[in-house]
């Protein structure tokens, strides 16, 4: 559940009046909150809020409703936040909700009435506006399988009011997204900065023996203590697990001699970031784990400066296989035992390398965009080129977050040990006599 942190009202103002500025006349546009999920008995699963509604409002609070009216003839019909009424039962079993003073400090809207008065307001607006922007989940790698608010709503909508031309608002929202403006560059940068601090002082914890969820201990609290959460399930992937894209059951014992794959990054106001070392188990890279890696940070270091404006993401796959495919002939992986392949249409080198090498990340891990989008400047991005070598039990993957300028690519994450001799120095235990340096900041 993200913490909430100060952010200025002007970054939601702006991105409302640039989605204004992309509805036609007489539009209205509708978004809600994400339900909280049920989990067993009684309990539910926490509550995570809908992205574009929070891109919009700023506000993370279950059972709300934002309407975006641009040509409202009543001026306070507008733009107007809807809010779950506070009573005394909620106080008690769930603590104060926000107040309307404090929903239009933190938006920026000053309409915000109590959710009970939607429907009247709602049907105001439909009689006197023609077009009605409903909100969706549309995430080209989404496979919904629980009906969410937006869902019951549309259906709802539909039913009551036939006669409308009703218009998707996923297709205006990716556009809006995946430009980020500079306080969410700002935002992005805070994230980065925090997991780089949390991997500084997590790294010298890694050591023979260790489990991979005291690994995981270390950096939620790290997170924690300066209002971050994991940006998404931590990676934290030893040995064998190394080669496991997805693998998050974190519960496995660092042996000696073995890789740590570490794919994990701090959410900081709601924004992520993305980063993942693999790092010796021991302290220390093998010669053969070395000469793997390397391979790595030299596709990564190719990467970056082909990371600009006009190009997709499927390009910078082609090239990222492209430039992996040699390291592999050099390393020896692409020879006459290695060349049998899954699909006659599949290139040899997605045995080692199947994922893409880059995507696109803000509100969401894997955040929005059309496919076939080309990159722009102020997108926010990562680079992570692998290899992962199944028959030698072990893989790397290196992962930073970057932004996109018309000059090129910005490693957001530059300041954090990637070279091998970095990260081995970080891991050696500290002298006997010496203080501890403090790493994380207090602020």
């Amino acid at each position: 559940m993200i913490k909430p942190v100060p952010i200025p009202a002007e970054l939601f103002q702006q991105n409302r009046e640039r989605l204004r500025q992309l509805l036609p006349p007489r539009s209205l546009a509708v978004l809600n909150a994400n339900d909280v999920m049920p989990g067993n008995a009684d309990a539910t699963l926490g509550f995570v809020q809908n992205a574009d509604l929070f891109y919009l409002s700023g506000i993370l609070q279950e059972e709300t409703i934002l309407v975006l009216a641009p040509d409202a003839s009543n001026p306070r019909h507008r733009e107007i936040l809807f809010l779950r009424r506070p009573d005394d039962h909620t106080r008690i079993w769930e603590g104060e909700k926000l107040s309307r003073e404090e929903a239009r400090r933190i938006s920026g809207i000053q309409e915000v009435r109590w959710l009970d008065e939607f429907p009247v307001v709602f049907r105001q607006l439909m009689c006197e506006m023609e077009f009605v922007y409903l909100n969706s989940n549309e995430h080209y790698r989404a496979m919904p399988q629980v009906e969410t608010r937006d869902e019951r709503f549309i259906r709802q909508c539909q039913r009551q009011y036939p006669l409308h031309q009703y218009r998707r608002l996923a297709p205006l929202m990716h556009r809006l997204r995946t430009v980020k403006s500079p306080l969410e560059v700002d935002l992005i940068r805070r994230a980065c900065r925090i997991t780089g601090e949390a991997f500084r002082q997590v790294l010298p914890c890694v050591r023979p023996g260790v489990n991979e969820a005291e690994v995981e201990a270390e950096f939620a609290r790290a997170f924690l203590r300066q209002r971050a959460t994991f940006a998404y399930p931590p990676i934290i992937a030893s040995g064998p697990n190394n080669c496991v894209l997805h693998y998050t059951r974190n519960d496995r014992e660092c042996r000696a001699g073995e890789l740590l794959l570490l794919d994990v990054a701090a959410n900081y106001g709601g924004y992520n970031s993305d980063l993942t070392r693999t790092v010796p188990v021991s302290g220390t890279f093998t010669r053969r784990q070395r000469e793997v890696y390397e391979a790595v940070l030299r596709v990564f270091r190719q990467m970056l400066p082909r990371m600009v404006p006009g190009k997709t993401l499927d390009q910078l796959r082609e090239e990222a296989e492209q430039l992996i495919a040699e390291e592999c002939k050099k390393l020896g992986l692409l020879g006459r035992s290695t060349r049998r392949r899954t699909d006659s249409d599949e290139s040899p080198v997605r045995a080692f390398f199947m994922h893409g090498v880059a995507h696109p990340i803000g509100l969401d891990v894997h955040d929005v965009l059309q496919p076939g989008q080309k990159i722009a400047a102020g997108w926010v991005m990562t680079c992570e080129p692998a290899i992962y070598i199944r028959g030698e039990g072990f893989g790397i993957r290196l992962e930073n977050t970057v932004l996109i300028t018309e000059h090129g690519a910005e490693d957001l994450m530059e300041d954090i040990p990637i070279e091998p001799e970095a990260i081995e120095a970080l891991m050696r235990p500290r002298q006997p006599g010496k203080r501890s340096r403090r790493v994380l900041s207090t602020g």
